[in-house]
């Protein structure tokens, strides 16, 4: 029987069903389904042109329709904006940009009604140079308390006016300011964000008291914001210069010898966030943002007594290959399960070039960004998408006057600026995109008059309704959702992986190459359940032939 792609179950608007259950034996989060919400650019529900809690919280029937399991919420924390909000003044209250804690119990209430679970933010990192600590700290003399809660140092020279080592910060220049008194303060990325001082125990206790204070009110995960870089090396040691002429921050990989980052004690410091976790029922969680330097320093994160998951970035590195997607999965797949832990899948983020513009842009980049969906949406473990991929939105032009980042600021001209993959969702074709009443704070797509929701979401073929389907297929069928995984191999350009639970199997392919690509010899006897072609295939012949850029799931027959 051929599985039209019409005929998959979706969820309705009007249904508080979340469907069936992810699995009966496992907590939610290990192939749960993820939708990352970056507050400021989504929905604004007062007007104002900036993005805030309440404009999410009246488009989480959208979110449902979708077929998403949970939310990861960006920073909406007291923050005067440095760095997007992770420049955290208050990470116990909400920015008024945003709106409040009530607004926010709102919203965790209308998401669980809709048995859509809420994950926020976590940035231990560092603080604002806001944030009322580091007003102490400034105020305070060196070696008192108050400076001991951050890393300040004395610096070096005769009069001690260069920084205490060689660090670079991530947006560019030195990673130490000088303060009135002469000590110097590190920040790894803007000034305006001063690291704390994990060795300090009130640091873990005031974070223990954050946790605590989400998790109170309903919130059922955290994402671990730069978990890689909360210790760092004793004696905090000059980089090396080999080891410094390597680093490439905007690549965000970081050698293994780079003092910043990946040390051993930062897993102590997760233990202490898992323990809090685990005192709380429903199975809270915490997913860690971790750049390490292989999958074999990333499972370390998500050992028993750690995170529960790490970001599987293996995606985000490669490029559109074959042999390169089949070497990024590989790596991923032998790493996290040997310590008992899902991988969860990445194409794009708030960081990252959204992944239709890497794949290539216009209309190829958006074939190869179909069949990347598919593909990620049926590899196994958790699964994060970013607002907007479903609309099949890519890197968008800002000239140069209305960027907002630090880094672009900092180093301007090097395109490194992240706001292109940071503007306003796109609703309709009405002013604004229907974002906002307002002016929004970044510039739209030109593209937002024919790529929003109204157009996309009548249009059987388009991509908002293939993401629909691969997420209804995805509960739909055991194997897809916790079933095993065999990754048959690279065959010319197209990329085959087979998924099984009891006497279901399905099998994925992917041809990376411009030309149409055969599949066989091998036993394909089955039909597809979803393609990501347009128009979408409903029926395999005999020797199966994989169109350029295409990706199929097949119903193998028992």
């Amino acid at each position: 029987m051929t599985h039209r792609v019409d005929d998959v179950p979706m969820r309705s608007a009007g249904s508080t069903s979340a469907g069936p259950p992810l699995s009966h034996s496992e907590p939610w989060w290990r192939s749960a389904v993820f939708y990352q919400v970056y507050p400021k650019s989504f929905a604004d529900g007062n007007g104002d042109g900036l993005g805030d809690l309440i404009g999410l919280r009246d488009r989480l029937d959208y979110l449902q329709q979708l077929g998403v399991d949970a939310l990861w919420l960006s920073p909406f924390y007291t923050s005067p904006g440095a760095d997007g909000g992770y420049d955290v003044a208050n990470p116990t209250d909400v920015d008024p940009i945003f709106g409040t804690i009530a607004d926010f119990d709102a919203l965790v209430a209308a998401a669980h009604a809709r048995e859509i679970r809420v994950t926020i933010d976590l940035v231990p990192n560092h603080f604002s140079h806001q944030h009322p600590w580091f007003q102490e700290a400034l105020a305070a003399e060196p070696g008192s308390r108050e400076r001991a809660r951050f890393i300040f140092r004395d610096g070096q020279g005769p009069r001690g006016d260069l920084p205490p080592n060689n660090w670079p910060s991530v947006f560019g220049g030195p990673a130490w300011t000088r303060v009135p008194d002469g000590q110097w303060y590190l920040h790894l990325f803007a000034a305006e964000q001063p690291d704390l001082d994990w060795s300090n125990p009130e640091v873990a206790a005031e974070f223990e008291r954050i946790l605590r204070f989400w998790l109170d009110r309903g919130t059922d995960g955290f994402r671990v914001d730069v978990a890689h870089g909360m210790a760092k090396a004793t004696g905090l040691p000059d980089i090396a210069a080999s080891t410094l002429a390597k680093i490439n921050d905007a690549d965000h990989m970081r050698p293994s010898d780079d003092p910043r980052w990946d040390q051993d004690e930062v897993h102590e410091y997760l233990r202490a966030f898992r323990r809090v976790l685990d005192s709380y029922p429903g199975d809270r969680m915490a997913v860690g943002e971790v750049w390490a330097s292989g999958g074999h320093r990333l499972a370390r994160y998500v050992r028993p007594d750690e995170l529960h998951l790490a970001f599987s970035f293996q995606l985000v590195q490669v490029d559109w290959s074959a042999n390169e997607f089949r070497a990024a999965i590989d790596d991923a797949m032998q790493t996290m399960p040997a310590v008992g832990a899902p991988c969860a899948w990445v194409l794009s983020n708030h960081d990252i070039d959204r992944h239709v513009s890497r794949f290539g842009g216009g209309t190829v980049g958006t074939a190869r960004g179909r069949a990347a969906a598919l593909l990620q949406l049926a590899l196994p473990g958790a699964v994060y998408l970013y607002n907007g991929d479903e609309l099949g939105i890519g890197k968008v032009h800002i000239p140069q006057e209305a960027m907002q980042d630090p880094w672009e600021k900092n180093e301007p001209g090097l395109g490194l600026s992240r706001d292109p993959s940071r503007t306003p969702f796109q609703w309709d074709a009405t002013a604004n995109a229907g974002f906002s009443r307002a002016q929004p704070w970044l510039p739209l797509d030109p593209s937002y008059k024919t790529c929003n929701v109204a157009a996309l979401r009548p249009d059987p073929l388009s991509i908002l309704n293939l993401y629909r389907r691969l997420l209804s297929v995805r509960r739909q069928y055991a194997a897809l959702n916790s079933g095993s995984f065999q990754l048959i191999g690279a065959q010319g350009s197209a990329l085959i992986y087979e998924r099984r639970a009891g006497n279901e199997r399905i099998v994925v392919c992917l041809n990376f190459g411009d030309t149409e690509q055969p599949i066989g010899p091998q036993d394909f006897a089955g039909s597809t359940i979803l393609a990501s072609t347009h128009p979408e295939r409903t029926a395999l012949d005999s020797n199966p032939v994989l169109r350029p850029n295409e990706g199929l799931t097949i119903l193998m027959a028992p």
